[in-house]
C-alpha cells in the first residue's frame, strides 16, 4: 500500500483535493476523523493512501502551526489585510481589529490599500497619514488600484515562498484583485450593495492558489472579528507599539488604563504612540472585560 504526503489545496462539498508531485488527488477523510473530532482544513500537511481510480483516503492530518476559524484555514504566514481608500470608506478601527487577532495568531500582516484612483485628493491625504503611521510602527503598507496592471510586480516580492491568506473588509474588491494578479482565474465579483454599504460575499469555498511562487487563499469575505481567544492581560501584546513600550511601565502586568507610570499612557501623550491606536486598544480591551463566560469549554 503506498503512502503519499501532501497539502490540502481545496475542499469542496467533503472532497478534499491534495497536492502532490504536481497534481491534485481527490480525498476523503477517515471516517473515523468525525469520532475524533478532526476536521482537515485547506493549509494542512496531510498522509494520504490511494484507494484506485485516482481517489485517496487521508489518513493523517499533521501538526499545524496556526489555524484559521473563519476563514478556515491552517499553516499561514502572512495575511494580506486588503482594505480599500473608499467605496467602503476605510476604518482605521476595523484593520487594527484585524492587526490585533491576525498578530495573536503570529501571521505577518500587510496592508494593502485599494480603490486608489476612486479616491479624492483630501481622502488620499488623510489615508497617506494614516498609512505612515502604520509604517513607524513596523507594517509594510501598499497603496494601489486593484485592477492595477503592475499589482502583480508589486506583490510579487512579498508572496514568493509564503502562503498568504488574503482579507479585510467586504466590498473591498478581494476577488477583483485576485483576478488581476491572476486573470485566468476570472472569479466571480460583486458590485456593492448600495443600501448595505458593503460588498455582497462573492468567494464560495476556500482554496490555496499558485501565485508569484508562493500560495495565496482566496477566502470569503469576513466583516466582525471576535476575541474570544485573547485575555485581557495579553491583549497589549498584540499592539506592537505597546507591547515594546509596556518593557518600561512601573507594575509587571499593567494594562496601560489607571495606572501610575505608564510608559504606554506617557508616550500617546508626546505623540510617539497614535491616539487612534490607544482608543481601539481602550475599547478592545472593555470588550474583553464584559464579555460572558464561556460555560461547558473543554481543554
Amino acid at each position: 500500500m503506498s503512502v503519499l504526503e501532501g497539502q490540502i489545496r481545496k475542499a469542496i462539498s467533503g472532497f478534499y483535493y491534495v497536492a502532490n508531485d504536481g497534481e491534485l488527488i481527490q480525498c476523503k477523510g477517515r471516517g473515523v476523523f468525525r469520532k475524533r473530532k478532526i476536521h482537515p482544513l485547506v493549509g494542512d500537511f496531510v498522509t494520504i493512501v490511494p484507494d484506485g481510480d485516482n481517489d485517496a483516503t487521508i489518513t493523517v492530518v499533521h501538526e499545524r502551526k496556526n489555524e484559521l476559524v473563519r476563514p478556515p484555514i491552517s499553516n499561514v504566514d502572512q495575511a494580506l489585510l486588503v482594505f480599500s481608500i473608499v467605496e467602503p470608506a476605510f476604518s482605521s478601527h476595523l484593520l487594527d481589529r484585524f492587526l490585533t487577532v491576525i498578530e495573536s495568531l503570529h501571521i505577518h500582516p500587510v496592508i494593502c490599500l485599494t480603490k486608489k484612483d476612486l479616491a479624492s485628493k483630501e481622502a488620499l491625504e488623510a489615508v497617506n497619514k494614516i498609512a505612515q503611521s502604520y509604517e513607524e510602527i513596523g507594517y509594510p503598507v501598499i497603496q494601489t488600484s486593484i485592477d492595477d496592471p503592475q499589482l502583480l510586480e508589486l506583490l510579487k516580492p512579498m508572496l514568493k515562498g509564503k502562503t498568504t491568506v488574503l482579507a479585510g473588509q467586504s466590498g473591498v474588491g478581494k476577488s477583483t484583485l485576485l483576478n488581476t494578479i491572476l486573470p485566468s482565474l476570472a472569479l466571480k465579483t460583486g458590485a456593492i450593495s448600495e443600501s448595505l454599504g458593503r460588498g455582497k460575499h462573492t468567494t464560495r469555498h476556500v482554496e490555496l492558489l499558485e501565485i508569484a511562487g508562493g500560495l495565496v487563499a482566496d477566502t470569503p469575505g469576513f466583516s466582525s472579528l471576535e476575541f474570544d481567544h485573547i485575555e485581557k492581560e495579553e491583549l497589549s501584546r498584540y499592539f506592537i507599539e505597546l507591547d515594546e513600550a509596556s518593557t518600561m511601565c512601573k507594575f509587571r502586568g499593567c494594562l496601560h488604563v489607571k495606572e501610575p507610570q505608564c510608559a504606554v499612557k506617557e508616550k500617546v501623550e508626546t505623540g510617539e504612540i497614535a491616539a487612534h491606536r490607544y482608543e481601539h486598544y481602550l475599547q478592545f480591551l472593555q470588550e474583553i472585560i464584559e464579555r460572558k463566560p464561556r460555560y461547558g469549554k473543554h481543554d
